[in-house]
């Protein structure tokens, strides 16, 4: 017998154990619940989720190949933490790389990313109103690639992409602290502003501006991280 699929249902296949266990500490990670510098305990894990450890253990494999996690002899596996020599390194390759992409999509640009990137900017402040810092980071994270993917150079938005994970968990720090709202709502404006008017160099240079302002709050918050 034939089974016949409509147009519209697409397969999906399931994820495996592995899988399912790498997007949740992907996200625990990002999302800040899993702290830098906190010990990972295996074990604790794998009951938690409802597997064996041997997924547990392949996914932290992976998170170390990604930045995410580190491993030391005889203290096992922890998630990485950063000093402010590897966040301006970070931020300098970010640079680099948001630089020559957003010139490659401001003239790209279509009115249904402005959409996007207004919808992103009042959902955020929905988000801060009512104190979720993750809704505030993931709408942040929204308003830039709007722009960042018209560019079309998937490489180098999937390679942005792993640069801001690396950041995540010390942005949902940033994002708390209300002068840091006021300020990232007035540059979202002006980035904005000059998106609408397909001002190519002026967003490069608001989006550096946007950068410095992060990296400077996050040296200032050193001695605070966990």
């Amino acid at each position: 017998m034939t089974v016949q699929h409509s147009g519209s249902h697409r397969f999906l296949r399931p994820q495996t154990a592995q899988q399912a266990v790498l997007a949740e500490l992907r996200g625990l990670i990002i999302r800040g619940e899993l702290p830098p510098g906190v010990p990972i305990h295996q074990e604790s894990l794998a009951e938690q989720f409802g597997v064996s450890r041997v997924p547990v253990r392949e996914a932290l494999k992976i998170l170390e190949g990604e930045g995410f996690v580190v491993y030391a002899a005889h203290r096992g596996y922890s998630v990485a933490k950063l000093d402010v020599a590897d966040l301006l390194e970070i931020y300098d390759l970010r640079g680099v790389l948001e630089s020559h992409v957003a010139r490659a999509a401001v003239p790209a640009l279509e009115e249904a990313d402005l959409v996007r990137m207004r919808d992103a900017m009042d959902a955020m402040d929905r988000a801060a109103d009512a104190q979720d810092m993750v809704a505030v980071g993931v709408q942040n994270r929204v308003f830039h690639f709007a722009l960042f993917e018209r560019s079309g150079m998937g490489r180098a938005v999937e390679m942005i992409r792993r640069l801001w994970d690396t950041t995540d968990p010390y942005r949902s720090l940033y994002f708390q602290r209300p002068l840091t709202r006021k300020t990232v709502n007035a540059e979202h404006e002006l980035i904005y502003d000059a998106c609408a008017a397909r001002d190519v160099e002026g967003v490069v240079e608001l989006l550096e501006v946007h950068r410095s302002h992060t990296v400077d709050d996050l040296r200032a918050m050193n001695g605070v991280w966990p």
